[in-house]
């Protein structure tokens, strides 16, 4: 065990299994935790050259990115099939949820040139199904059964077109603050009811929030 923890991805993964069962989440699968160590590293690298994360440390971007993406993916309802991560920048938290759901068919929306090279390298490097595209999300033509948000810019705006890329009887998800919920809610309008907001663990003030659109998917008779 002593040579295991001299290896700092098997440290890393450790410290993430202990970080996930502090915040009272699930383990892992133990086939996952390789891919999350070379997502790591992999951020860690290209961090270095490019401004991807304001999160440097690698304690932080665990407890942050790693944990809070994890949970969102676990808190996603059961039968998506397509995903869109509005605005994915460093991939949170699009590639733990391609990592974690992998029956789900995720876009990654990025239109920073940079941001959008990383995201295709960690497609590749951890051999994700997910397509990476590199341009505004708005430019998209087909709606999906979730789009997730997190850390976008003018969030409250760009609610407005994240929920006109949400099927009906899809789920807008978007990983906020406490402050922030309620104009979300307001502007994703009249369309969209919204569960209780769900607390991100290690946070006193961050949110999952999930709204369900209110319209009814191709063929239900909900």
């Amino acid at each position: 065990m002593s040579d295991e923890l001299n290896d700092p991805a098997t440290r890393s993964g450790f410290k993430l299994e202990r970080l996930l069962v502090a915040a009272g989440l699930p383990p892992l699968n133990k086939l996952l935790i390789p891919k999350f160590n070379a997502y790591l590293s992999l951020l860690i690298r290209w961090n270095s050259r490019i401004n991807l994360t304001a999160v440097r440390s690698e304690d932080e971007i665990l407890s942050r990115h790693f944990v809070e993406s994890i949970a969102c993916a676990i808190s996603l309802p059961a039968g998506i099939s397509t995903l869109l991560d509005f605005g994915s920048g460093a991939g949170f938290p699009g590639i733990p949820i391609a990592l974690c759901r992998p029956e789900i068919k995720t876009t990654l929306a990025e239109s920073q040139a940079k941001k959008a090279a990383f995201l295709r390298e960690a497609v590749r490097v951890l051999e994700l199904s997910a397509v990476v595209h590199d341009a505004r999300a708005e430019t998209l033509a087909s709606a999906f059964d979730c789009v997730t948000l997190r850390a976008v810019d003018h969030m409250n705006l760009a609610i407005g077109s994240a929920s006109r890329l949400v099927r009906p009887g899809g789920w807008l998800v978007p990983l906020t603050t406490v402050a922030e919920q309620s104009a979300i809610r307001s502007e994703a309008g009249p369309a969209f009811t919204w569960d209780d907001a769900i607390s991100i663990p290690h946070s006193e003030q961050r949110v999952i929030l999930i709204g369900r659109h209110k319209g009814l998917a191709h063929g239900s008779r909900e």
